[in-house]
């Protein structure tokens, strides 16, 4: 069924007047993005040329996605608001807080016994809010996004950073924190760095063994986890035609893990026939009618190196099959090259396990090759050298596979079925290894692999790759098997080759049909309480932050400068913390505790001014925030890569810290700090990092005057008696700064509410 259809037809009946409203003030060939953007702003009565890159603007997205890690904090926050009723269609999807452990059956019962309290404050506060809620088993969030709310030319936000997985079905979606989520809730001004627009012209049709997978993988390694940081990326071309629906998605997926604010393609007929099979016939046919709109002008795909920012082109008959890893999703490697690659860095050999599915890669689609690969193993007489986990997207997806028999396949196999649920993809995983030390190599499908995200062991080499080659692998039982060119040997003593995988992107019968309570959201209730308990260790009620003194930060302590790569993980590790995603004090409790410390090489070890000895990031920052004075942090490149995680930029504001300043930041955890009302500035000159040392008390002055165009400095006071003073960049306009001098955006929403 199609879910908001009158607020979908009101946007497609819009959409020709909009884009006519456009073009009278853009008076230039219009790309997708473009097109979606300008049509939704905030007041398009006030339309005007936006700077790609560098102005800001405000929209008005069409929905919210929220998966149950996010959505807690999210809800949190909006209930401090005062407001009664989401302003725009939303959804919470319980996907992450489910382990995998024991199989799909007991783990679903297990997730339901222990995390009851946060299902219930999720459904009450969705039954309180109107906003639709998808029950533990459903499917993950992005899958039950594409299969029943995405829609060509939409615009929504997500508190996840996977959210441009959307951008398969040509909707702009963009990852976002739980603040964000909240302006679009609250029907306020949601403010977005107008971005810069990357083309990537695909040609061709893929080869035997090559996956929409392999075109992102690929592109990881040629632009790395940060180079479309700030920009869309537009994918067109014959070749993009080529792709199925749930392979566009998968490529807008991953296009997380380069920084992109979205992906997306344009609309084409792999989408009417996706809109259709997924029962939105409706839907494709007003796509259909406004095709033009939906698309980039001709003259951009005619001459795309004049209207895009930065084009890449890729020609798919040349690609090859792609393992990614490890511990960074952009080190890429084409499977014929991994043998000598793996040895050279001595990567382990033996792939122990395998894993198909995730928000990126468990559609029918990839079930489907994924057990082609299987069932021709089976026929050739071979057997599983991995064990081989599966993780379907969806329970329409599940029921659809099981119905054309691919679930038995992998049974039979030796394969296991996890629930429908992320799982190992996010580090909710029972491994059950004696040693979570031990070096050691794994295969999955996902689209993330830093150190310690899956199984928590640092030692665990973990590669990406296709679904099919993922299969394959696992019968191999060897990191560096190339299966159209390595032979194995089956139970018969013979040597055999895998025959090239197959397999339909849609169900041939359909989708299997189901009741609303299969396939749908929980109906709401007539009345709901929202309840949380005071004594609770996995809810709390947040407290408004304190707005700014108006005074310049003098003599604050360094509580750490992180060494390398700092993602999301390591400031706010997943895994085991996800039960305290709804309590602020105790998540907090692992603050930076994965980051490096640049003066000793450890995680969780920094030096204490008030003690003279090394504690934990957590208990030095409470005790400075407890002293009065708060803290700094300082980073690197990229800073805060990774998950669109909110609980990384809530609890340094929690703990006390006023500022943190990097060689640049990830575009998601800036704006989630800008939020909370912290202090983030740059280095202009990325060398002064060096300058910083352990011990050192730090001002931050010319806050009087703070201003988009000002320039502010940071003065390092050394405990030798000398001083350094550098200037710091940041990227605060007008908005943002009243963010910061209000103590948080949400102040602000809050404050324009209680003056109603």
């Amino acid at each position: 069924m199609a879910y908001d259809f009158d607020m979908i037809r009101t946007f497609y009946n819009d959409l020709p007047s909009r884009i006519d409203r456009v073009r009278k003030q853009i008076v230039h060939p219009l790309t997708l993005t473009e097109k979606i953007l300008y049509s939704h702003l905030f007041d398009i009565k006030h339309l005007q040329h936006y700077k790609r890159g560098s102005d800001y603007a405000s929209f008005r997205p069409d929905r919210v996605a929220m998966q149950d890690a996010t959505a807690q904090m999210t809800l949190l926050q909006f209930m401090i608001t005062g407001r009664n009723h989401s302003s725009v269609p939303a959804s919470v999807h319980c996907d992450h807080l489910i382990t995998a452990n024991s199989g799909a059956e007991q783990d679903l019962k297990s997730a339901r016994e222990i995390n009851s309290e946060v299902y219930d404050f999720l459904r009450s506060a969705c039954n309180n809010y109107g906003i639709s809620f998808w029950k533990p088993g459903s499917g993950i969030i992005h899958q039950i996004v594409l299969e029943n709310y995405a829609f060509p030319g939409g615009l929504m936000t997500g508190t996840d950073s996977h959210t441009p997985n959307a951008g398969g079905l040509g909707m702009m979606a963009v990852g976002v924190g739980g603040a964000d989520a909240v302006d679009a809730l609250t029907g306020s001004p949601w403010e977005l760095r107008f971005p810069q627009i990357t083309g990537v012209k695909l040609t061709g049709r893929l080869n035997k063994w090559v996956s929409a997978k392999d075109i992102i993988l690929k592109i990881a390694g040629m632009v790395s986890v940060s180079g479309f940081t700030n920009s869309v990326v537009e994918y067109f071309g014959d070749g993009a035609e080529s792709l199925s629906c749930t392979g566009k998605a998968t490529i807008c997926n991953m296009g997380a893990e380069t920084g992109a604010t979205a992906s997306l393609f344009g609309f084409d007929e792999a989408m009417v026939s996706y809109l259709e099979a997924t029962g939105r016939k409706e839907i494709a046919d007003l796509a259909r009618a406004n095709r033009m709109h939906l698309r980039s002008d001709d003259e951009v795909y005619s001459d795309p190196a004049k209207y895009y920012d930065r084009l890449l082109e890729i020609d798919l008959g040349k690609l090859v099959s792609h393992i990614n890893g490890p511990f960074s999703p952009d080190i890429s490697t084409p499977v014929p090259e991994m043998k000598e690659k793996a040895a050279g860095f001595n990567w382990p050999a033996d792939a122990e396990v395998v894993m198909i599915g995730s928000c990126t890669n468990s559609s029918f689609e990839d079930i489907a090759r994924a057990a082609s690969v299987v069932k021709d193993a089976l026929s050739k007489k071979l057997v599983l050298k991995s064990k081989l986990l599966i993780i379907p997207g969806s329970e329409q997806v599940l029921l659809s596979a099981e119905e054309n028999g691919y679930m038995e396949l992998f049974r039979k196999a030796g394969g296991e079925i996890l629930a429908n649920a992320c799982g190992p993809c996010i580090g909710q995983w029972n491994r059950g290894v004696a040693d979570n030390n031990r070096s050691n190599t794994i295969i999955h499908t996902f689209n993330r692999n830093f150190a310690k995200r899956t199984d928590g062991n640092p030692n665990t080499h973990v590669f990406i790759t296709s679904p099919e080659m993922a299969a394959a692998i696992a019968f191999s039982g060897k990191l560096a098997f190339d299966p159209q060119n390595d032979k194995l040997m089956n139970e018969d003593g013979a040597e055999v080759l895998l025959s090239e995988p197959y397999g339909p992107d849609l169900p041939p019968g359909g989708f299997v049909s189901g009741t609303k309570d299969s396939f749908g959201p929980e109906s709401a209730l007539t009345e709901d309480i929202i309840r949380i308990d005071p004594h609770s260790q996995r809810l709390q009620a947040l407290v408004p932050l304190n707005p700014w003194d108006g005074k310049d930060f003098i003599n604050l302590p360094l509580l750490i400068k992180a060494k390398g790569k700092c993602t999301t993980d390591h400031i706010s590790m997943a895994g085991p913390w996800l039960k305290y995603r709804g309590h602020l004090e105790n998540i907090s409790e692992n603050y930076m505790t994965g980051a490096v410390n640049y003066f000793n090489g450890l995680s969780n070890s920094v030096f204490n001014r008030l003690t003279g000895n090394y504690d934990s990031v957590p208990a030095t920052a409470k005790a400075y925030r407890d002293y009065g004075t708060g803290s700094v942090v300082a980073g690197e490149e990229n800073f805060g890569e990774g998950s669109s995680r909110e609980h990384a930029a809530m609890e340094p504001g929690f703990l006390g810290v006023r500022a943190i300043i990097v060689k640049s930041f990830a575009r998601i955890h800036e704006t989630n700090l800008k939020k909370q009302g912290i202090l983030t500035l740059t280095f202009r000159e990325k060398g002064d990092y060096d300058k910083i040392r352990e011990d050192d008390m730090v001002d931050i002055t010319g806050l009087k005057d703070f201003s988009p165009l000002a320039t502010l400095t940071l003065t390092l006071n050394h405990s030798d008696g000398t001083k350094d003073n550098i200037p710091v960049t940041h990227t605060y306009n007008e908005i943002q700064i009243s963010w910061f001098k209000a103590g948080g955006a949400l102040n602000i929403i809050r404050n324009n509410e209680t003056m109603k």
